[in-house]
Parts: C-alpha cells; sequence; structure tokens
C-alpha cells in the first residue's frame, strides 16, 4: 500500500502537468472563436471539472473550484456582474488568450504573459 504522505514521483509530477496543459488547450479550443484577449466580458471555466470530464482524475482532484478566465469578444446571455480589475493581480495569459492565476500558468509550464485586466470587468455567468 502506497504512503499517503510519500511526496509525489517526477513521472506523477510530469503526468499531472501534461494532463493540466491538455485541459487548458481543451478550454482554449473550445472558446477559440468566442475570445478577445482584452475585452472586460469573461467567463469562468472551472478547470477541475473540465479535468474530471477528459478522464484526468489527478488534475480533477487538484484543480476542482479553480477557475481559468476566458476574455469574451461580446456578452452571453444570462446574469452579469461588475468585478474590480484589480481582483485579477497575479495572472497570466497564454497564447491561445485563456487566463488562469499566476501559480496555476507556473505549475502548467506553458509560456504565457502577464494578463492585464480593464479596470472593470463583467463576469458572464453562463453554463460551460
Amino acid at each position: 500500500m502506497p504512503d499517503p504522505d510519500a511526496l509525489p514521483s517526477q513521472l506523477e509530477i510530469q503526468t499531472m502537468d501534461d494532463h493540466l496543459n491538455k485541459v487548458l488547450a481543451s478550454i482554449g479550443d473550445e472558446f477559440r472563436e468566442a475570445i478577445s484577449n482584452s475585452s472586460r466580458y469573461y467567463r469562468e471555466v472551472d478547470i477541475g471539472k473540465r479535468a474530471e470530464k477528459l478522464g484526468y482524475t489527478d488534475v480533477g482532484s487538484r484543480y476542482r473550484g479553480i477557475y481559468a478566465i476566458v476574455p469574451l469578444h461580446q456578452p452571453v446571455s444570462g446574469m452579469k456582474v461588475r468585478i474590480d480589475g484589480r481582483t485579477f493581480v497575479d495572472y497570466a495569459q497564454f497564447e491561445s488568450g485563456v487566463v488562469v492565476a499566476g501559480y496555476v500558468a507556473r505549475e502548467a509550464g506553458l509560456p504565457y504573459k502577464t494578463f492585464v485586466a480593464n479596470e472593470s470587468m463583467i463576469r458572464n455567468f453562463a453554463e460551460a
């Protein structure tokens, strides 16, 4: 029986990073046509739930409740809430346009730039 207090092996870490990258890529692929890198409108996608849908339970359990931000060309139907742009401190944007917290970007190991939010952002609540 494996020791639950043991640190993950390098192979386990590499596999989780690969799975995280695939999850982030799937989010970028799904919203490719809707993304606008500098938009004030955005929606959130739960990284953990997306990982579980793709069969990556390791990433699903670690990232459940952690959200990727998808900046949108235009608002979508549903409730909208104005969010102070200063909320997005230490956020990173991948080439796909998908935005994540800085620590998620560093764990993914993909190239990114610092995300600069608008003064106010508008979160769109829609089913992902």
